[in-house]
């Protein structure tokens, strides 16, 4: 009867790289066929030329991948979602599962975007790897240099064998489980992540950990590595509506440059500083697609901006991305540039130049959905734009005052719904 009943049990049992009807119900996919690498390519590309093929009905890595190359994501992006996936490793081996990656040829590898499930054999890494003792950040199925487990509670299968994992983030909360216990807990982009962000491995890397939808990446560390049963199910993303500035200080935003940035009588004043070189105060988050509404009063030079999808590439501290123009009269305040590569998107009528209020309060409106941006400046429609690069970015919102000197300008009731 017990070999009856096991036999039972290994027939009865769904084929790897499967959905059950219940899974299928509950709005799993699979991201990986069991056949072929479709849904894949590699990172920054658009078809797969690195070391990974199909082998035994698993994705596997070669293990001739390095820090620098050999990571692959899916074609699709994703937001809030349960991501369950089975793998193993070589004995010392390391690999990983990453997460809301950011594809930009600014950035050259994954890591410097997307957060990290960390894959490895703790048990032997260290007589494989010329005795290099793992850091506790560094071992499986940590939150790659940012938290980690306790140890004597994770239940991990030795090299070789099959292990599985999942991770799901919910709207910012993130667990991490290995084999049916959790790991790790924890809420992103909180004071707490903050500090430990800015304090270790990713506190040259501005943009770690920011985005809240992106590529599922598999790594090729230089280890042969395989996975299957890879399927995700996304969840709903909450809409969110908040005032990005507070009246009162600048919580929320980060400074890139010398220039001055100061609240004065509920007011965010930029200034240019001693070295008239271009200055951002940016959002400490991501924003894709929002409505967005804002006051702004130009006094002297006024040459400002608003980036959108932006974000901030090292080294310099340089925002790129695509900027609604502010600016003096007649220099096409409300239009749109990409601050890299194509310059001027959209420039705004010559009798619409007139809309702009000089010396006083003016509003602007930012509505971007996908790749459809619109643009409006005091009530009146400035820029209507379908562009699939913007639609393809991913970034914060940063305020710039403009290079030359003798800019100041006066910002009030910044306030967002995000879509």
């Amino acid at each position: 009867m017990a070999i009856a009943a096991v036999a039972c049990l290994a027939a009865c049992s769904p084929r790897p790289n499967t959905l059950t009807p219940k899974e299928r119900a509950q709005g799993w996919k699979l991201l990986f066929d069991g056949k072929t690498l479709d849904g894949w390519r590699d990172y920054n590309g658009t078809a797969i030329t690195g070391p990974w093929q199909v082998r035994d009905g698993a994705i596997y890595a070669e293990g001739k991948g390095s820090d620098s190359d050999g990571y692959i994501v899916t074609d699709e992006e994703f937001a809030d979602f349960d991501l369950k996936w089975e793998w193993k490793i070589s004995r010392g081996g390391n690999s990983g599962m990453l997460y809301h990656v950011v594809e930009n040829p600014a950035f050259a590898v994954p890591y410097v975007t997307g957060p990290e499930y960390q894959l490895i054999d703790d048990e032997n890494y260290a007589e494989v790897n010329d005795g290099y003792v793992l850091e506790d950040w560094q071992r499986c199925a940590v939150d790659y240099a940012m938290y980690v487990p306790d140890f004597d509670k994770r239940i991990l299968n030795p090299a070789g064998e099959w292990n599985e994992s999942e991770i799901i983030f919910d709207n910012g909360h993130v667990t991490y489980l290995l084999n049916g216990r959790k790991t790790v807990e924890f809420d992103a982009w909180t004071p707490d992540w903050y500090e430990r962000k800015n304090s270790g491995k990713w506190e040259n890397a501005p943009e770690y950990g920011r985005a809240r939808k992106g590529h599922i990446c598999l790594q090729d560390h230089g280890y042969p590595a395989s996975f299957r049963n890879v399927k995700i199910r996304p969840l709903p993303s909450r809409e969110e509506e908040k005032d990005l500035f507070n009246g009162e200080d600048l919580t929320g935003w980060e400074l890139y440059g010398t220039d001055l940035w100061y609240v004065r009588d509920g007011e965010l004043i930029c200034e240019s500083g001693p070295d008239n070189e271009y200055g951002y105060l940016a959002t400490e988050e991501y924003f894709d697609d929002f409505d967005l509404s804002l006051e702004f009063k130009q006094e002297a030079n006024g040459n400002s901006g608003v980036f959108i999808r932006s974000f901030v590439q090292m080294p310099g501290q340089r925002v790129n991305g695509w900027q609604v123009e502010v600016a003096p009269k007649g220099n096409d305040t409300g239009g749109v540039y990409e601050s890299y590569g194509r310059g001027w998107l959209y420039q705004i009528p010559d009798e619409k130049e007139d809309i702009l209020k000089e010396g006083d309060w003016n509003t602007m409106r930012i509505l971007l959905v996908g790749n459809h941006l619109q643009t409006w400046l005091n009530g009146e429609p400035m820029t209507d734009l379908h562009d699939d690069a913007i639609g393809r970015g991913h970034g914060r919102i940063a305020l710039q005052i403009h290079d030359g000197g003798g800019i100041k300008v006066r910002w009030r009731n910044l306030h967002i719904k995000t879509l």
